[in-house]
């Protein structure tokens, strides 16, 4: 896929097949770490995921002590990497006993980005976090696909309107399909991809975190609304993350 440039919503967005970079806090509201700890103790967090008013999708006590944010790209390579190497230990030891909340941003660098964030929001809260790790783990198949189309295919899809131009790509590398094997059926998938309401928020969702964090690639993590400098594996997130526990204890 060739690098592009586009525009949505009045937003530009760079687009480019090259590593996971890209020029571009929230802290929850004040809680009481005593009673949210007694609570936190008592339960599974896990099972608690919802919208956020920045565009994102939150998983875990809302009154833990520290809110950890992942801006994301479905396309990026260093994500897949987080999400195989960094997700499942974060969820276990920080989110299910209610120290962390989680919330993932979509952070789309091209096109691609775009239909694959919008199947894996597609399902709200419900599946968010179960789609966004099966098209990670899926990545290098699809990736490839996307990366195989003959350059005249891609000029032609670049020239559909907005509201037919991301479902005609997830059809063309077979993310739709995709999708119907993970109990997205393809009439509702459909109605995800032409959702231009959606494909605002995305774009609006990359403007506010370039305004606001001068991101400088993906993944970029913020903890308790401040960027967490050099932090992009578990190795390197972890004692940040630790260190932050330990400060808010």
């Amino acid at each position: 896929m060739k690098p592009m440039a586009f525009v949505l919503a009045g937003t530009a967005i760079a687009m480019s097949t090259g590593g996971c970079h890209s020029r571009a806090t929230d802290s929850p509201p004040g809680m009481d770490h005593d009673s949210a700890a007694a609570t936190a103790a008592k339960q599974d967090w896990t099972r608690q995921v919802r919208p956020t008013p920045q565009g994102g999708f939150m998983m875990g006590n809302p009154a833990a002590p520290v809110h950890l944010v992942e801006y994301g790209s479905l396309t990026c390579p260093h994500c897949k990497a987080f999400n195989d190497e960094g997700t499942p230990r974060l969820i276990a030891d920080y989110v299910k006993p209610g120290k962390v909340s989680y919330e993932f941003r979509n952070y789309v660098r091209d096109p691609y980005d775009i239909v694959a964030a919008l199947i894996a929001r597609c399902d709200g809260p419900k599946n968010f976090f179960q789609l966004t790790n099966a098209l990670y783990k899926d990545q290098p198949n699809w990736v490839a696909k996307v990366e195989a189309l003959p350059s005249k295919l891609d000029d032609q899809l670049d020239g559909l309107p907005e509201a037919q131009q991301f479902l005609a790509r997830a059809r063309a590398v077979g993310l739709q399909q995709w999708a119907a094997t993970h109990d997205l059926p393809a009439a509702q998938s459909t109605r995800c991809l032409t959702n231009t309401a959606e494909v605002d928020r995305l774009v609006q969702m990359n403007a506010d975190g370039t305004d606001k964090y001068d991101i400088p690639g993906t993944p970029t993590f913020l903890i308790d609304g401040k960027v967490t400098e050099d932090a992009t594996t578990w190795d390197t997130l972890k004692p940040a993350l630790d260190a932050a526990l330990v400060h808010r204890g």
